[in-house]
């Protein structure tokens, strides 16, 4: 691991204060934004409440970015002081420093920044640099980046550094080298006026490489692993069609066993719209497409070179989004998803005076259908097994049929319907062996009333019905909004009837209840929760992390400037 130097905070330090001292002489900008996350936790026996040594806990953040003419630089100072409960998802996050700093420079059509950084290519199935920082997620490279346009329609990238592993008092790197680069063909700009398709083709390719020295004394281990990727999209008025097929040489590591089996990643999606109607379709296959710059990196979350995209539709409300939401499974699996949406015009049997909207949603995910090696040769077994992509098992690890009706009613009063089915793998999705399938069916009835112009209640009324896991779950969320400052919030979740697998055992009935009060201004916002948090799951994006419970107050504060 490399740690940043102490003459980083002062380099920082004087360039920010020679970037405001000029901010008052020039034409520069000097912009962030603020975050502060701080809990106090109480103790609650009843739901398993985790109590820190330290009651009070506290993660915050600032972002400070200057810029004038070509140049710009920024940075962010962090501070867990401690960290909250359960977070981050990877790394453990200690104390305070710089976390995150870089200079840019951009003249005609080259843009150079050194320091760190964020970069994506294509979907991200062999790089992408990012962050996730309410999931403590956090990926980003520190190195070179340059990227550079010949010519019109002509896109190339460089990347070349080391990726954020921890945070230890400042930014701690990983010991692996990651390098790449990518090049895209804009055919509509680069042709010109030859090109004559109502539409536009984009042609990509990239290559990336990681290294890492072999220790093993066992094992002979690939010190540079390389994987490629090619993409095509086409875009029209009404079509949207991507591809992208990605393969990487083997890659022997703590996630795969350590077999020498090369990965292989395909996607594809296809959308379709017009006024008023609008229908998708994706799927993917991945096949041992764990990809991290440290073969030995301690969690799935730490160190990843890539991203796997999942192929279901992201939930936001509560009972959907925490208790079963889905993540990639890197090592194998094959996914589809479909989706059509509807408007009924205004004035149809259906649409009435306002119009009525529905949307259907199907996604499933299975395993990869394997044949196993290696049972009378010790040499074959490091081969792993042999399998096909789009090669479904018999193992479904997920699935999700949501259908939502969306009408307003009155000029006052709006109402959404929504039913979802699951099917969910909880020994695989989130490592809990043993544990029978879940089996679930979910409710919700969300309506909004409009008082006026500056005043609105939105409420929620959420059923989910279950004889697997911990059984049947209730949640009523009300939201009163005073605009343009305040707004107020109670939610409850109720885990009215467990399941036990002993017979004679009381089910534990609990309730999570918390309220929240809230004031916006400007760029500021204020919000205030005290309350019960259920254990359960956090997922951005197909990412997820453990949430634990806990019992207290929190306090949240962002500001933009």
């Amino acid at each position: 691991m490399i740690r940043i130097p102490c003459g980083a905070w002062a380099l920082l330090c004087l360039a920010f204060l020679l970037a405001t001292h000029s901010a008052a002489q020039d034409n520069g900008q000097l912009h962030g934004n603020f975050s502060m996350d701080a809990q106090y936790y109480n103790e609650d026996d009843v739901i398993g409440a985790v109590v820190p040594l330290e009651r009070l806990a506290a993660n915050s953040w600032m972002n400070l970015i200057y810029s004038r003419d070509r140049f710009e630089i920024g940075g962010r100072f962090e501070a867990y002081e401690p960290r909250l409960a359960g977070y981050p998802a990877g790394q453990p996050y200690i104390g305070s420093g710089i976390g995150y700093r870089y200079a840019k420079y951009t003249q005609s059509d080259l843009e150079v920044t050194a320091g760190n950084f964020f970069e994506q290519f294509g979907q991200g199935l062999i790089f992408r640099s990012y962050e996730e920082r309410y999931l403590g997620v956090d990926n980003a490279m520190e190195g070179v980046r340059v990227k550079y346009q010949p010519y019109p329609g002509i896109r190339l990238k460089g990347i070349i550094g080391r990726q954020r592993f921890g945070f230890d008092n400042g930014l701690v790197n990983g010991a692996g080298l990651v390098r790449g680069v990518d090049a895209e063909l804009d055919m509509a700009e680069l042709l010109d006026t030859s090109w004559t398709c109502v539409g536009n083709l984009l042609i990509g390719g990239s290559f990336v490489s990681k290294y890492q020295q072999d220790r093993d004394p066992l094992l002979v281990l690939p010190e540079n692993v390389g994987c490629y990727g090619i993409r095509l999209n086409y875009i029209s008025p009404r079509w949207n069609l991507y591809t992208e097929y990605a393969y990487k040489i083997n890659d022997p590591n703590g996630k795969n066993g350590f077999i020498y089996k090369p990965g292989q990643a395909v996607m594809f999606n296809i959308t379709y719209a017009v006024k008023g109607f609008g229908a998708t379709f994706g799927a993917h296959s991945f096949d041992n497409m764990f990809y991290q710059s440290d073969r030995a990196a301690p969690t799935p979350f730490d160190l990843n070179i890539n991203y796997l995209p999942p192929l279901t539709k992201q939930h936001t409300y509560n009972l959907p989004a925490t208790l079963y939401p889905y993540a990639t499974q890197p090592n194998g699996e094959v996914s589809t998803q479909g989706e059509v949406f509807y408007k009924w015009k205004k004035g149809t049997a259906l649409g009435g005076t306002y119009g009525t909207k529905i949307a259907v949603n199907y996604s499933t995910a299975f395993a990869l259908d394997t044949t196993k090696l290696g049972i009378a040769d010790d040499t074959t077994a490091r081969m792993g097994y042999t399998t096909k992509l789009f090669s479904k098992g018999k193992r479904q690890y997920f699935q999700d049929f949501n259908i939502e009706i969306r009408k307003k009613v009155s000029a006052d009063w709006e109402f959404a319907l929504t039913w979802l089915n699951f099917t969910y793998d909880i020994d695989i999705i989130q490592g809990k062996p043993g544990k029978r399938t879940v089996y679930a069916d979910i409710l919700v009835l969300e309506g909004l009333h409009h008082f006026n112009d500056r005043h609105s209640i939105r409420f929620e009324l959420q059923h989910l019905n279950t004889k697997q896991d911990h059984g049947n779950w209730a949640t009523g969320l009300a939201e009163l909004t005073f605009s343009p400052h305040w707004f107020l919030a109670a939610m409850d979740q109720f885990n009215y009837v467990t399941t036990s697998p002993e017979e004679g055992v009381t089910p534990d009935r609990i309730h999570y209840p918390i309220g929240s009060v809230g004031y916006i201004r400007g760029g500021n916002r204020f919000q205030v929760n005290y309350g019960r948090q259920r254990a359960g799951i956090f997922c951005v994006g197909g990412v997820c992390r453990q949430v634990p419970a806990a019992n207290g107050l929190t306090l949240s504060i962002t500001s933009t400037f």
